[in-house]
């Protein structure tokens, strides 16, 4: 996730803010889950560089998806921003990973940038009946606008979300700064939302700290957080988002989805461990963090 990336943090206020005032609200009226959910995953799967500690070493690529799901149990599934995958396919995606695991498709571009949801119903189906072949390996897709989508556009989105498939949960990425300057469109946006269901994502990035919102839309966090290679904020940052999220599962919170990226895919499992780590201590909730793997030995004749 390069949107927000700084290079020069010494001027980056990294904590997070106060919630929005309706987000206790939201959760308020929430029903209490049985059992809340923690989805924590990467952006892709073929993570080459884990070959020999987070993967086994002389893995082909055709398996690194079976080896991810053994070490997270939800993946931001970007390769279908990119091209709209066939239903056999998705089915092997689906066969790769083990129960309770939970992918997160993001939305095809042709949709969400090159057309800005003028226009595709019919991509927007043949989407969606593709995606339903995950199965109850199907978390929320995710729809991310771009940059130039902004408030002049709310009636356009509106009418998408009234059309999208119920059976299909959506999230959805704002990234015009108007949505967020003007408290209006942003309260209107944020309703509107709330009304249809539909979840609105959290980005933690360093040079758009207006994405940072706290206002949940549904009892499901969406959250896409941006790290800097294990320096010290990024670990501050972890205690803190396990705070607030304990803080929120108190409130009412069902469902949460963190997409962890790092420039380096080497830091992201380290990062992961602090953060499960922390988030156990404060609610009891058990998600294997990711771990380094025994390697087979090749045996010596001397």
């Amino acid at each position: 996730m390069d949107f927000g990336r700084l290079s020069d943090l010494r001027y980056v206020d990294f904590r997070l803010p106060s919630d929005h005032p309706d987000t206790a609200a939201l959760l308020a009226r929430a029903p209490a889950p049985a059992s809340p959910g923690l989805y924590v995953g990467c952006p892709i799967w073929t993570n080459k560089a884990w070959l020999g500690s987070y993967f086994p070493a002389g893995i082909r690529e055709a398996d690194y998806l079976q080896h991810y799901g053994r070490q997270f149990n939800s993946l931001e599934l970007n390769t279908t921003h990119y091209r709209i995958p066939d239903a056999p396919t998705v089915r092997k995606w689906r066969d790769a990973v083990p129960l309770g695991f939970r992918f997160c498709p993001k939305l095809p571009q042709i949709i969400s940038h090159d057309r800005a949801l003028y226009n595709v119903d019919d991509l927007t189906t043949t989407f969606c009946r593709s995606i339903v072949e995950l199965e109850d390996r199907l978390g929320w897709c995710f729809l991310q606008l771009p940059p130039t989508f902004g408030p002049e556009h709310l009636s356009r989105l509106e009418r998408y979300l009234l059309d999208f498939p119920a059976d299909v949960p959506l999230a959805v990425e704002l990234r015009h700064p108007a949505w967020f300057a003007d408290s209006v469109a942003f309260a209107a946006v944020a309703a509107m939302l709330e009304a249809l269901g539909k979840t609105l994502v959290i980005s933690d990035v360093a040079g758009r700290r207006d994405v940072l919102h706290m206002r949940l839309t549904t009892p499901t966090a969406f959250i896409r957080f941006n790290g800097h290679g294990l320096v010290a904020s990024d670990y501050q940052r972890a205690d803190a988002w396990a705070e607030r999220i304990a803080g929120w599962l108190q409130q009412g919170l069902q469902t949460v989805y963190f997409f962890v990226h790092q420039k380096d895919i080497m830091h992201t499992p380290l990062w992961t461990q602090h953060f499960l780590g922390r988030l156990h201590t404060l609610t009891g909730l058990g998600v294997n963090p990711p771990r380094i793997i025994p390697q087979a030995v090749q045996g010596s004749l001397f």
